[in-house]
Order: structure tokens, then sequence, then C-alpha cells
């Protein structure tokens, strides 16, 4: 199993625009910079993984090849790159292109799942489809594949989509997905996001890869931000005014947090190490609580006589000017 999502490195959805990706590749670089945490080798390889991540996002060709290929999408660029130099491909250098070294068979298995064929030719001695003549055709297998004795192209992997809750994601989970007529178990690790891609090996139709790519379900209390939680907070006028201890839910579970007297509804808190497992590296993001402080209603005279006295003694300026 191989979990790779620059995506999630960045804390962005699959259909960031460029713009998007430009600021968060920029706040994280910021914050993860060795010069900002000397000696600390988390934030130095989240440091060095936020700019891998950037370096095929930013470039509008790699972020093609990475959306279609996933982690593969370097191999298929330097085959493509080779079998350019050979002069036996269209003039994109695409193998799978128009006069490249295959072409895919339209209908079954089309992008985006199934099987996909491929007829292989190259005008090689004879001129002809399957002709292997020149040298260059086995020449070319052997960059892409790393061997001679290669003689099929790599196939697309087969992809299936599994739904999971925050909760799920927060503590990882197991999904069950179908494929063809098997069913297979999928461990789903801590800490993954919508649009992350768990591959499974071998797994898939006609062996394979098979990419189960993770859907991450809204919730009703929690919004998420990377690796960051945000939640809202209702705390009483007494609890806002005069400061208290107030329980707060967590993925973990309750934990207290203090509020100043005079806290102000609107004032968020930053609870460390309350948010999401980091998918790649050590450690957890953290919680952002927003206060909203709900007065009270349906006063009775004496309550509102009361508070028109205090009120008065309080003397507080226009907030306004």
């Amino acid at each position: 199993m191989d979990v790779r999502d620059y995506y999630q490195t960045l804390g962005v959805p699959r259909t960031a625009t460029a713009a998007e990706i430009k600021k968060a590749f920029r706040k994280l670089a910021r914050e993860h910079h060795p010069d900002k945490k000397p000696g600390d080798k988390t934030a130095e390889q989240r440091f060095k993984d936020v700019n891998e991540a950037n370096a095929v996002l930013s470039d509008p060709d790699k972020r093609a090849k990475y959306d279609h290929f996933g982690k593969d999408w370097e191999a298929y660029a330097r085959a493509a790159k080779a079998n350019a130099g050979t002069g036996r491909a269209g003039a994109t250098g695409d193998p799978f292109g128009p006069g490249g070294a295959f072409e895919r068979y339209a209908g079954f298995g089309a992008p985006g799942g199934g099987n996909i064929r491929y007829e292989f030719h190259t005008p090689g001695a004879g001129g002809g489809r399957g002709s292997t003549g020149g040298g260059g055709f086995s020449d070319f297998f052997e960059m892409m594949f790393g061997g001679g004795a290669a003689r099929a192209a790599p196939k697309a992997p087969a992809e299936a989509v599994a739904e999971i809750t925050l909760e799920e994601a927060f503590h990882g989970a197991t999904r069950v997905v179908d494929v063809g007529e098997r069913r297979l178990e999928v461990k789903i690790p801590r800490g993954v996001d919508t649009g992350s891609r768990v591959r499974l090996t071998g797994k898939g139709p006609q062996g394979r890869d098979l990419v189960v790519v993770i859907k991450v379900l809204p919730h009703t209390l929690f919004t998420r931000r990377g690796a960051d939680l945000e939640r809202e907070l209702s705390v009483t006028l007494r609890e806002a005014l005069l400061g208290a201890d107030v329980a707060v839910s967590t993925l973990k579970g309750k934990v207290l947090l203090t509020l100043p007297a005079g806290t102000q509804g609107g004032k968020s808190f930053r609870l460390t190490g309350q948010g999401m497992p980091r998918l790649k590296g050590d450690g957890q993001g953290d919680l952002y609580v927003r206060t909203r402080v709900i007065l009270p209603t349906h006063l009775t005279d004496e309550a509102f006589e009361a508070a028109t006295q205090f009120l008065e003694l309080a003397n507080q300026p226009d907030p306004r000017r």
C-alpha cells in the first residue's frame, strides 16, 4: 500500500486553482522553513514535502500527469522524453499519442477506469505494425521499465472511491470495496483527506494496481483546514463576562477551555495538538475554537431592572465610535 497525495501535503482540494496552490505553498513554506525551527527534523521534512508538492502542482503539465497517473507520473514523463528522442513519437513526444510507440484503443476501459488495450507499432525495419527492427523499440522499453525483457505497456491503475467520516479519518478505518467479482478490505490510514489515494499493488483487475480515492464526508461540528480543525463554541453571557472553565468536545474527547473574564463573541482560542493527525510526518494539527455568546431572553421584570442597573454601572462606551 502506498499513500502519496500532494494536494493533502498543501492542504488544498484537487480542484484548487493555481493561485490557491501558490498561496498555500507560501504559507506552509514560511511556517516550516528550517530557519524558523532549527534542529526540528519534522519541520525540515515537512518543508521538503511542501516544496516537492508545489514543484508538481504549480506546473500544469506535471500536475495533469500526476492527476492521471498518481505517483507513477514521473516514470511516464521519463518514458515520454525517451520516446521523443527516438523520433518515433508525435510532436508531443507522447508514447500514447498519435504516432507514438503505443496507440490506445477507444471503447472499453477508456480513461477513468476499466482495462486499456495497446497496439505496439514502430516504423522499424519492416515499417509495419508490430515491427521490432532498428533497436529503438527495445531501447525504449529498457528506459521505461528497466529491462529489455518487458513487452507490454504499463497498465493504468483501476480506481475505487471510499467515503469515510471525519472521525474515521482521525482514527483510521477499514473499508470493503468491490473490484470486479471480488471484495477487498482496504485499510485507510489516519490523517487522510478528500482526494488522498491509497494504492494496493496488483490488487486490481488483471493484476493492475488498485487506487482507492478517499472522500471525507462533511461534519456537523468541525470544519477541516488541512491538518487543523475549526469549530464554534456557544457560551453564556455569564461565562463570557465573568470567565469560566468550559468543556469542549474534540475528536479525541472532551477538554477544558479556560475563558478569561470579558471574552468577546467571535474570539478564537487555539487548542494545540487537538486537530487531525498528519498523514506525512509526526504530530497533529490544532483545533481553533471560536466563541459565540448567547444572550439570555425572556427576562422577568426583576431581571430586566437588574440588568439595567448593572449596565448603568458598567458604563460601556459606544463600540461603533
